[in-house]
């Protein structure tokens, strides 16, 4: 990989990570994920903005590309973090040994991470919300933007290009390769990188979504002529369409989100799943969208990321020695987890000798604040009642969320 210019004066540093590894040790990148650091060059100083985790290369691949622009480790003033978390933080050692000199600038609550996750002291300065760093013909300003999704993460802003280094913020999963900016992309790369957009946000940022909503508020005074964030592509043609989508993203926390369903379930011997046909059905037969996953064979990333877009959850699984079955009990602590508040939903599953998953079930539902119809609940095989009872029942929920999302818009 190569630097990519933003403005004169201004690059992209970026490497690419594969899908070996899971994102924050818990989300499948199957497509992997890039990370990104930015190089701002004045008359009198350079700073770098974020870093990298050693992760794969990352660091010799950052390196490499510094050197390309004529500047070794030893030449950068200030290293601007944004956020603390390692993978853009985790080559910070190696580069304070190799740059003793280096000031690091960082938010107050950031700089006692330094400290614990690296052991650094020395040249570590919090910068305020609003502060501004002149690096010669280059101004950086400084945005406390808290929670996304660290309390101590903050933005940068160049003021003379309008260029916005959000780090978190904006982001996506997803390789970047030849078409690193927006306009760049085909149809088909936008329509990859707004499903990595949606993973990425729902998987990383979900649950912090009012956090974005005032961060989005507190940053509209500024005049962003593009958004350039720590992973994805960079947004130079329509940077409103990213910060539109995160918009539109965060509002799902508290719906209705789209007029979709998503259907998770398990079965341990098949009579929970010989309900999914008819309830899949039930949605379908009310014109709504549904997406259908099974655990624990479905990763609950991909789960999550369905459910935080849907208006509509319909989780089907059996009782499980008095309660609900474990992988499902795992997917909706993680919805949980996640704040995928004010759904509408209902249960389905078979029990052998007792029941007992729809108590825990309600717990977890009570909690998210799910409107929720009748559980259809059979011992052993279901009816053919059962199955219309699912369907009908499925069918109910689907024209709610019709109902829901037009009552909004008007």
């Amino acid at each position: 990989m190569n630097p990519v210019a933003l403005a004169p004066d201004i690059y992209r540093i970026s490497a690419n990570i594969g899908s070996r590894d899971l994102f924050e040790g818990i989300w499948p990148i199957p497509n992997g994920v890039s990370l990104n650091s930015y190089l701002v060059k004045g008359r009198d100083k350079t700073a770098l903005i974020d870093l990298v985790k050693d992760w794969e290369g990352a660091a010799d691949t950052v390196s490499r590309q510094l050197k390309t622009l004529g500047i070794g480790i030893q030449e950068i003033d200030y290293l601007i973090l944004n956020h603390m978390e390692p993978d853009h933080t985790g080559w910070l050692q190696q580069m304070k040994q190799q740059n003793p000199r280096m000031q690091i600038l960082c938010t107050k609550k950031a700089v006692p991470l330094v400290e614990a996750f690296y052991g650094i002291t020395d040249s570590v300065r919090a910068v305020a919300g609003g502060e501004q760093l002149d690096l010669g013909g280059k101004q950086l300003q400084f945005f406390d933007a808290p929670n996304i999704h660290w309390p101590e993460t903050m933005v940068t802003y160049e003021a003379s290009t309008g260029i916005l280094f959000s780090c978190d913020a904006f982001g996506s999963f997803g390789q970047v390769h030849e078409a690193v900016f927006d306009d760049q992309l085909s149809e088909l790369e936008h329509k990859f990188f707004e499903e990595e957009t949606l993973r990425y946000y729902a998987n990383i940022v979900s649950s912090f979504s009012r956090f974005v909503e005032r961060a989005i508020d507190s940053l509209s005074s500024l005049n962003i002529s593009m958004i350039a964030p720590s992973h994805g592509v960079i947004w130079r043609k329509n940077p409103g369409k990213i910060v539109a989508d995160y918009q539109r993203l965060a509002s799902y926390m508290q719906g209705p989100a789209e007029a979709e369903v998503t259907v998770v379930w398990s079965s341990m011997y098949g009579n929970t799943e010989a309900m999914v046909d008819a309830v899949t059905s039930g949605v379908e037969a009310a014109g709504v969208p549904v997406h259908i996953h099974r655990v624990p064979q479905d990763h609950v990333s991909f789960v999550l990321a369905s459910a935080w877009r849907s208006s509509g959850i319909i989780a089907g699984m059996p009782t499980y020695e008095y309660k609900m079955f474990p992988p499902m009990y795992a997917v909706l602590d993680v919805l949980e987890r996640s704040r995928v508040m004010n759904r509408r939903a209902f249960r389905f599953g078979s029990y052998g000798w007792s029941g007992g998953a729809q108590k825990q079930f309600d717990e977890f539902t009570a909690s998210m604040k799910w409107k929720c119809q009748d559980p259809v609940e059979f011992q052993g095989a279901p009816s053919k009642e059962d199955r219309d009872r699912a369907f009908s029942q499925a069918r109910t929920l689907a024209e709610e969320i019709l109902a829901w999302k037009e009552s909004v818009k008007s």
